[in-house]
């Protein structure tokens, strides 16, 4: 069966079987590989064998380390940074090269409730039997505590405070009490939790002081240059295409070069040159929306078009990602075609097909 996503240790099984053997260094207990191997697995490279590790993560090799350090003591990962900055996409990583399993996942949401961290009933079975053990659904939580896994939180910041709070005897304790049976869950040595959290989304719910001093934050910046962002979208875009197997053509540089640019200076408020300031628009404009964009041009290209990524195929996913607001947005984006996009001479085509679908 063909599945449309595969989980990172299995999409990447080969490098991290090879990445094992060929890990000399001390594995904290019940991790697959050694904190070192992990940081080469997300950075990327070659082995001593000669066998070509992808990277996973595109940016700074210290920041890396500061996280897979931090998953080596008692304190809990926060990934922190504006939406698109691959916070999940290395919590996915990270927990795929740790324990091997990156699927202990608990999504969070404004209607995320204790039970889904801590445990559930099966209230036919409960009403059957009584409050027994087999009467307990287990949480990825409660699972990762058993087995000295990852356990990974997304949004935490969606979930409302109380429920967040409910971490806290988790993470410093290392323990959940279930007071219903008398008994409690013991974290096993090689457990910890990875959060991801951003401050952008609506309905961000602030962590309170006493869960933050449970976590130690690594922020993850947007990319610093022109050439580390288009560097991310063509190596995410090779990926994804490889994975939907769309009949198209890999996009030209020069097309990527164009929507990055596009992005980075609605983003910046200033265009590449420096000479010209422009209107920001209340979109994130992060590299994620670019890859998003690319892959669905490369959509067009491959089932509309002649299989060759133009100005035409990605025009209506650059208006999708920058016009978010109908008002504020479009008029900030038709300025930005008027006084930036329209006087590039190399520019006419996406300025022409980016009009078209605006107007």
């Amino acid at each position: 069966m063909n599945v449309l996503r595969q989980h990172a240790e299995q999409q990447f099984a080969l490098e991290l079987e090879e990445i094992g053997k060929q890990d000399a260094h001390k594995r904290p207990t019940n991790w697959k590989l050694s904190p070192q191997a992990v940081v080469q697995y997300l950075m990327g490279g070659k082995l001593k064998n000669g066998f070509e590790i992808s990277p996973k993560y595109i940016g700074s090799r210290r920041l890396m380390e500061i996280a897979v350090a931090t998953l080596t003591t008692d304190r809990a990962l926060l990934l922190y940074g504006l939406p698109g900055t691959a916070k999940s996409w290395v919590a996915e990583h990270l927990a795929a090269a740790v324990s091997g399993n990156s699927t202990l996942l608990i999504q969070g949401t404004a209607g995320t409730s204790e039970e889904a961290i801590r445990y559930g009933w099966n209230y036919a079975r409960l009403l059957a039997e009584g409050p027994t053990e087999n009467a307990l659904v287990t949480t990825p939580m409660m699972y990762a505590m058993r087995t000295g896994q990852i356990a990974r939180i997304e949004e935490l910041t969606r979930i409302t405070a109380d429920v967040q709070d409910t971490l806290i005897t988790i993470l410093s304790e290392k323990t959940l009490p279930i007071p219903e049976l008398n008994m409690e869950v013991q974290a096993v040595s090689g457990f910890n939790v990875i959060a991801t959290a951003n401050n952008r989304d609506k309905g961000v719910n602030e962590l309170s002081g006493a869960l933050k001093r449970r976590f130690n934050t690594v922020i993850l910046p947007v990319p610093d240059s022109m050439e580390e962002e288009i560097s991310i979208v063509q190596h995410r875009v090779s990926s994804l295409q490889k994975a939907l197997e769309l009949p198209a053509e890999a996009p030209s540089l020069k097309e990527i070069q164009r929507i990055v640019t596009i992005f980075r200076e609605l983003r910046a408020g200033v265009t590449a040159d420096g000479k010209t300031k422009i209107k920001v628009p209340t979109s994130t404009m992060s590299t994620a929306e670019a890859i998003s964009v690319v892959n669905n041009g490369l959509a067009l290209a491959a089932h509309f078009g002649d299989g060759r990524l133009n100005a035409q195929d990605v025009a209506a996913g650059l208006v999708g990602a920058v016009v978010k607001d109908p008002v504020q947005d479009k008029v900030v984006w038709n300025e930005y075609l008027e006084t930036v996009v329209k006087p590039r001479a190399e520019w006419k085509d996406v300025y022409r097909a980016c009009k078209e679908i605006t107007l």
